[in-house]
């Protein structure tokens, strides 16, 4: 079975999801640690609760941002993991880190990546008048919001949505879409040929999950 380690800075929904991937048998993982940058981070009581080992390593208690990473990833590395996966982890991670990583370092994005990279996705989904919005999960690059695309899902955008109503649908669609990512590597079904994921045959029709309905 295939350690994991979480990092978040909030209350990491998509952590959450996960948990619950793996409580409901749907997730063949060890969730070693949960770490944090944030002491207050309320995804640490929730991975507390649930019986997962957590830790806080306060970025502001460091110099730089090598200094932060390198802390990290000393903590990162005691677990062994297989597997880092962002879960609302509010860092920008330095080049080392990443290549550190390489190959198995996990985020999940609110948008169709390429598209609206950074922040504040939703808004700008709407200012530009896009009908289709959603969310990608892609292995990590020194190149922010950057790297093979895992799987993506879509959701329409529809007339009267604000930044909550459109954030809401994605978010839903985020909590199905990143368990099943993190399952594909765990089973071995992910493989990295030339900067693309490919997935084994019997994934390949699942790489994109239209979400059609309008909540």
């Amino acid at each position: 079975m295939k350690n994991i380690v979480i990092l978040i800075s909030g209350r990491g929904s998509n952590m959450e999801a996960l948990i619950a991937a793996r409580e409901a048998g749907q997730l063949p993982v060890n969730i070693a640690a949960v770490i944090s940058n944030r002491p207050d981070a309320k995804g640490l009581e929730t991975a507390a609760r649930a019986g997962i080992t957590t830790h806080f390593i306060d970025h502001k208690a460091f110099a730089g941002r090598e200094a932060f990473d390198a802390a990290l990833a000393e903590c990162i590395d005691g677990f062994a993991p297989d597997l880092v996966v962002l879960a609302g982890f509010m860092r920008i991670l330095s080049e080392g880190f990443v290549r550190r990583y390489e190959g198995r370092l996990m985020n999940i994005h609110p948008s169709l990546l390429p598209s609206f990279p950074g922040l504040h996705t939703h808004q700008r989904a709407l200012d530009e008048g896009v009908r289709i919005h959603g969310c990608t999960v892609h292995f990590v690059t020194p190149a922010l919001d950057h790297g093979p695309v895992i799987i993506q899902a879509a959701v329409p955008v529809v007339d009267g949505d604000d930044e909550a109503t459109l954030a809401a649908r994605v978010l839903r669609q985020e909590h199905l879409v990143y368990p099943q990512a993190v399952r594909w590597f765990a089973e071995g079904k992910l493989a990295l040929v030339d900067g693309r994921v490919r997935l084994a045959v019997e994934a390949g029709n699942a790489a994109v999950l239209i979400a059609p309905e309008v909540r």
